[in-house]
C-alpha cells in the first residue's frame, strides 16, 4: 500500500523507510510543499501534516512532528525545535544556540528528551495520533556524523554515545521517532485492511 510521508525532510524519509519497512507500507516522501506548523503541541501538529498529505495527494498519509525538549530551557526549544535559530531547518544554527543557551548550565541539569507525535490520516476521514519519547543528557560539544537535528549533542539514558555516534538501526531502535512510528504502523496497516 503506497502511503505518503508528509516532509520534504530526506534524512527523515530515509529514516522512517527502514523503521515501516517490515509493514509492507510503500513510503514516499511528500510531492509537494507541507505547510507551516502553527500548532501549540507535537500531536496537533503532526495530525495537521498527515490530513495535510490526503488532501494533497488522495492517499494515505503519515506525519510526525518532533524536537528537543530541554529541562533547563523549561522545554523548549519543544515544536520550534527545526527554527529555534530563526530559520526552519538550519540545523547547524539550531544545536549552537542550544549549546550557548546551556554554555553556564551543569552536567546534572543538562536533562532532555526527544520527542515525537506520530500520525496517521485516512482519506475517508480516519486518523490517529501516538506518542515517543528518548530521555538523555546533553554534551557541551557536537559528536557523531549520523543523524541529523541535535542528534549530535544527545546522549541517550544508558549510553555514553551521542544518538550522531550511533548506527542507524541501533538509533532507530530506541529512538523517540521509531518509538512513535513502530506504534502507529500497526495501527495503520490495520486500518488499511479492507472492510468486511
Amino acid at each position: 500500500m503506497r502511503v505518503v510521508l508528509a516532509t520534504k525532510n530526506l534524512g527523515k524519509v530515509a529514516e522512517l523507510q527502514r523503521i515501516l519497512a517490515p509493514y509492507q507500507l510503500s513510503l514516499e516522501g511528500a510531492p509537494y510543499e507541507p505547510g507551516p506548523e502553527t500548532g501549540a503541541s507535537f500531536a496537533v501538529n503532526a495530525l495537521a501534516k498527515a490530513r495535510e498529505g490526503v488532501r494533497e495527494t488522495g492517499l494515505p498519509a503519515v506525519a510526525d512532528d518532533s524536537g528537543l525538549t530541554v529541562d533547563a530551557l523549561n522545554g523548549m526549544p519543544g515544536i520550534l525545535s527545526a527554527r529555534w535559530a530563526g530559520r526552519h531547518g538550519d540545523d547547524q544554527a539550531n544545536l549552537s544556540l542550544v549549546l550557548a543557551q546551556l554554555a553556564d548550565v551543569p552536567v546534572e541539569r543538562r536533562g532532555a528528551a526527544f520527542v515525537c507525535a506520530a500520525a496517521y490520516a485516512l482519506p475517508d476521514g480516519r486518523s490517529e495520533v501516538v506518542t515517543g519519547e528518548l530521555r538523555g543528557t546533553l554534551v557541551r560539544e557536537p559528536r557523531g556524523s549520523n543523524g541529523f537535528g541535535y542528534d549530535p549533542i544527545f546522549v541517550p539514558i544508558g549510553y555514553d554515545v551521542t544518538s550522531a555516534e550511533l548506527a542507524p538501526e541501533d538509533k532507530d531502535a530506541i529512538s523517540h521517532r521509531g518509538q512513535a512510528f513502530r506504534a502507529v504502523a500497526p495501527l495503520l496497516a490495520e486500518a488499511l485492511q479492507p472492510r468486511r
